[in-house]
């Protein structure tokens, strides 16, 4: 149930896909993708799991406003590099994915809050959430996978322009959200 639950979070949690889809948008080979997912993976397993045990639990609003602005500066720096700008993000695109990682894992725990766990079943609940979200995190990424090899195929020429797109796409939507959220820490 818990890893069903995990995978749709992901899959129907169109703010983390946009966040994943932006670290993909930087990318420049396989290694450096292993290393930023894995990043992404190892942040928010981690306050997901403190956040779930409640060793550090965090209010809903400001994770939400902070999940919407790590995408508007994520796709900020797809930009720039698409424009041959390079900064830290462009360098190290796995410590983005470490810090914004961590904001995500909160949200993750919202939603497995959400179910009103007993403390016997927290320890399972949170193992299988977290696989799920990780198996629909690499279904994700092989979709995007595909896309990118099939778009090769078709007109590799298009890939920039493509890119561009989505990086503005990932912006606007996010900002919408950032400027959505906002009255909510008022009223937290």
């Amino acid at each position: 149930r818990y890893l069903i639950l995990g995978a749709e979070h992901i899959l129907f949690g169109i703010d983390h896909l946009l966040f994943v889809l932006g670290l993909l948008l930087l990318q420049h080979g396989p290694w450096r993708l292993l290393q930023t997912i894995t990043a992404f993976t190892v942040a928010h397993s981690i306050t997901l799991g403190f956040a779930v045990l409640g060793i550090f639990p965090v209010p809903n609003a400001p994770v939400e406003v902070l999940i919407a602005l790590s995408i508007v500066l994520l796709a900020r720096e797809v930009v720039v590099g698409l424009r041959g700008g390079e900064t830290l993000v462009h360098r190290k695109p796995w410590l983005v994915a470490l810090v914004f990682g961590l904001f995500h894992g909160f949200g993750f725990a919202g939603a497995l809050g959400e179910l009103g766990l007993s403390a016997a079943d927290v320890p399972m609940a949170l193992l299988f959430f977290n696989l799920g979200v990780e198996a629909g995190q690499v279904a994700f990424i092989a979709a995007l996978l595909a896309g990118h090899w099939f778009l090769t195929l078709i007109n590799r020429e298009l890939i920039p322009s493509i890119y561009r797109g989505l990086a503005y796409g990932l912006g606007g939507i996010a900002t919408f959200w950032f400027i959505e959220r906002l009255p909510a820490l008022v009223a937290a």
